[in-house]
């Protein structure tokens, strides 16, 4: 085939599973105010209480000023730095028409936006199918505690 190129892949082993089965919940917990909240362990705990074993797991905050993400577990100073490039986007008082609920609620909006809402995270052997140094974060926005609400959605075996 004229100007294909040939790549070094290679793929895991690939399963099918027939019989597939849908498993929801909601988690509830409790922010400090701005940073990361590493959740990688109650998820893994509700998959485990769920039967999981091959699947996806989709993770959902029910806010518009709290995100998920995926990042580096290891090193806090990773966390700094993304909180600080995350001020540099959305800074508080810069001059934001909405401002009802408080100087840091705007930015945590566009922080949001630039951020995601949603996570869909690979599930092999009942657990979170993550690389080495990756953990799942809840990233609250704001600058004073709240509560968060998540909703867990399982599909898989």
């Amino acid at each position: 085939m004229a100007g294909s190129r040939t790549r070094d892949v290679s793929f895991d082993e690939t399963t099918e599973t027939m019989a597939a089965r849908l498993v929801q919940s909601g988690l509830s917990l409790p922010t400090r105010g701005q940073g990361f909240i590493d959740i990688t362990a109650e998820l893994q705990e509700w998959l485990r209480e769920a039967g999981a074993r091959s699947g996806l797991l989709c993770v959902f905050v029910r806010h518009t000023s709290a995100s998920l993400t995926i990042q580096e577990n290891a090193d806090p100073s990773v966390q700094t730095d993304l909180l600080t490039a995350l001020d540099r986007l959305a800074p508080q008082n810069a001059g934001w028409v909405h401002d009802t609920e408080g100087a840091d609620d705007m930015p945590a909006h566009i922080r949001t936006m630039l951020t995601d809402v949603s996570l869909t995270v690979p599930v092999e052997d009942g657990r979170l199918a993550l690389g080495t140094w990756q953990g799942v974060y809840l990233v609250e926005h704001r600058t004073r505690p709240h509560r968060r609400s998540l909703k867990l959605v399982y599909f898989g075996s």
